[in-house]
């Protein structure tokens, strides 16, 4: 999986105990753009659950873990200032679950995931198509504008700002899919397998 994965920078933790990756991690993340992607290389297993919980607290996005050769390489994404705010501005919005229920009824619903590469290679809805928002513009051609299209990011922000301008574009049906995949439990795929969630 992590072979697919594009990072913008690759933390060498190895051999060090808790709490040193956490404080070698935040570091690094201060110095990272928002939306960039940091592969951390550890080998103490306390790690997981440090760096998970180090994520949760200071916002920014837990993605995944990969295992080789006794290397534990965590995947965290720096969250952008305003990922955190709830509030949706695109008119069309449409629910996880009313989606689910879509894509179980219908099976060539067109989903468009404008996450970062890293978040979409760990999860993500089966079948969604990858356009992160930051290249949504030059890659319009690949969208019919005739088509409903329903937008997901992480929590609904950048799906929001993709709808915008798909909408200034010309598209008709376009639809900002809330919370988004931070709260999907319908189902799901990775690089790996395919997995269905209760």
């Amino acid at each position: 999986m992590h072979n697919d994965i594009h990072v913008d920078q690759i933390l060498d933790c190895k051999g060090l105990a808790c709490p040193m990756p956490i404080v070698k991690t935040k570091k690094a993340m201060e110095l990272l753009k928002a939306g960039q992607v940091i592969e951390v290389q550890a080998t103490d297993k306390g790690s997981l659950a440090d760096i998970r919980s180090w994520a949760k607290n200071t916002g920014h996005q837990y993605l995944g873990t990969a295992m080789e050769n006794e290397i534990l390489k965590h995947y965290l994404r720096k969250s952008f200032p305003n990922e955190t705010n709830e509030q949706s501005k695109f008119a069309k919005t449409i629910s996880n679950e009313e989606l689910a229920l879509k894509i179980q009824a219908i099976m060539n619903v067109k989903v468009l995931d404008v996450r970062e590469p890293a978040e979409y290679a760990f999860h993500r809805i089966p079948g969604a198509l990858s356009i992160p928002l930051g290249e949504l513009e030059s890659r319009m051609h690949e969208l019919n504008p005739n088509e409903q299209i329903f937008v997901v990011c992480r929590s609904g922000t950048r799906s929001d700002l993709a709808c915008k301008l798909l909408s200034e574009k010309g598209f008709q049906s376009v639809n900002n899919v809330v919370p988004g995949m931070s709260e999907w439990s319908g189902p799901l795929e990775n690089n790996e397998m395919s997995t269905r969630r209760g």
